[in-house]
């Protein structure tokens, strides 16, 4: 769901001009940001909470030359998802898909023979593509 996405479930459900709902759901996130940037924690029961995590200096590594890069120290928003939306939303799944197993729609097909789908990936992996390095043939 992006922000316009949100603004228009507002205004639908509200019965609002799209252009209030904007106002409102800006409001929300400006005074959201606002209490972030006073160091101010975020509590919406049922929902979750957002605060400001505080990471240290260290030093990393340039992934394409492997030289040593100081990382400064640095602050960041941070979500926990409250109790009540995780077990709402692992239930829908769950519900999902019992649906779809019970449905037969085809939706959750096996890949083809010989390939297997990489968790980073979308794209299906051959045999010779997946193989381990050192495995002996």
């Amino acid at each position: 769901m992006t922000k316009s996405d949100l603004i228009e479930v507002v205004a639908g459900k509200l019965q609002i001009p799209k252009g209030k709902a904007e106002q409102i759901v800006n409001c929300i996130f400006d005074s959201m940001e606002e209490s972030l940037r006073r160091g101010q924690r975020i509590e919406i029961r049922g929902f979750g909470s957002f605060e400001i995590r505080r990471y240290k200096a260290y030093e990393g590594r340039n992934p394409r030359t492997g030289d040593p890069v100081g990382v400064q120290p640095k602050k960041l928003p941070f979500f926990k998802v409250g109790k009540e939306l995780k077990e709402r939303v692992n239930a829908a799944l769950q519900h999902n898909q019992s649906a779809q197993r019970n449905s037969g729609d085809g939706l959750t097909r096996p890949a083809p023979s010989g390939t297997s789908t990489s968790p980073r990936s979308k794209r299906p992996r051959t045999e010779a593509s997946s193989s381990s390095v050192g495995s002996s043939s």
